[in-house]
């Protein structure tokens, strides 16, 4: 394991989630500032893409290259030349709320949800993975996830890779040619919940350890082969692999861990950078 230098790219959000690299370029949503930004990797200069009045998390692009993007009370809005509008409501199939979504080459996208009332004090329970095709239509794609989070696809298109954030655990699925789930196998059983991820050119995932200050690479079986620090009092929220030659491992950090007064009280998320040595694949 390296020790590297982490920056500060971004400060001054709410909570980041989501973060994109697409057409060269880093995307993510401030979720309690209720927006999605486009940040210059260069100096750091963002730009409002979208703008909603509630909660927003993971994003992604449909195949003509519309932006969709979850809200959390149980949507999937889609970008359109009007504005944000609805594409699928997925409420009756997760009552208590969505986050991440990671949307394939071919348009399905797939929607992690908490399955639970955290706001309640509920504890976690199994719950479904979340299928929206390109046409708007919500099925179940894998039941008994527990608490379905950061998800990532490999650059042929054939794995999907999901954390389950209550499950310490990443799993992945073959995705079929209808865009189905099967063989689900165990990619890495992990010492911390695991948020928001992404993959490099060797297989391994870089995933932000939530209830842990750090962001490891772990290879497939649960190797844990690299880890990046962050200050001890902040959240590892999420990450992916970015800039030139997709060699820079953008860090999500927050002092919070979502509470939407906190967040916004504070205003002291942030975007970090670190160089890596394996660039980033597939998607995000």
């Amino acid at each position: 394991m390296v020790a590297r230098e982490v920056s500060v790219l971004v400060d001054g959000l709410a909570f980041g989630e989501g973060p994109r690299w697409h057409d060269d370029r880093l995307f993510l949503s401030d979720m309690h500032s209720h927006c999605v930004l486009e940040i210059d990797p260069t100096d750091g200069a963002t730009t409002v893409v979208a703008q909603h009045d509630a909660p927003l998390s993971g994003i992604g692009w449909l195949p003509d290259g519309r932006l969709l993007v979850v809200a959390m009370d149980g949507t999937v809005l889609r970008l359109d030349a009007s504005g944000l509008v609805v594409h699928a409501d997925v409420s009756a199939l997760a009552p208590d709320g969505i986050n991440d979504m990671i949307v394939h080459q071919e348009g399905w996208a797939w929607v992690g949800q908490f399955g639970y009332d955290r706001h309640a004090g509920a504890t976690p329970a199994p719950s479904p993975l979340i299928r929206v095709d390109p046409d708007g239509t919500a099925s179940v794609a894998a039941d008994d996830m527990m608490v379905a989070n950061g998800m990532a696809i490999t650059p042929d298109g054939a794995t999907l890779i999901v954390a389950e954030s209550a499950g310490r655990k990443l799993t992945s699925f073959a995705i079929g040619r209808d865009g189905a789930l099967r063989d689900r196998t165990v990619f890495a059983e992990l010492p911390h919940a695991p948020d928001g991820m992404c993959l490099d050119a060797e297989g391994a995932v870089w995933a932000a350890c939530v209830t842990a200050a750090r962001y490891l690479r772990v290879r497939p079986g649960g190797e844990v082969v690299d880890t990046v620090e962050i200050e001890p009092e902040r959240r590892a929220v999420a990450c992916v692999l970015g800039g030139p030659g997709r060699t820079s491992l953008y860090l999500l950090t927050a002092d919070t861990l979502g509470e939407a007064d906190r967040s916004r009280e504070l205003m002291s998320a942030r975007v970090e950078q670190v160089q890596v040595d394996v660039p980033g694949a597939g998607r995000p």
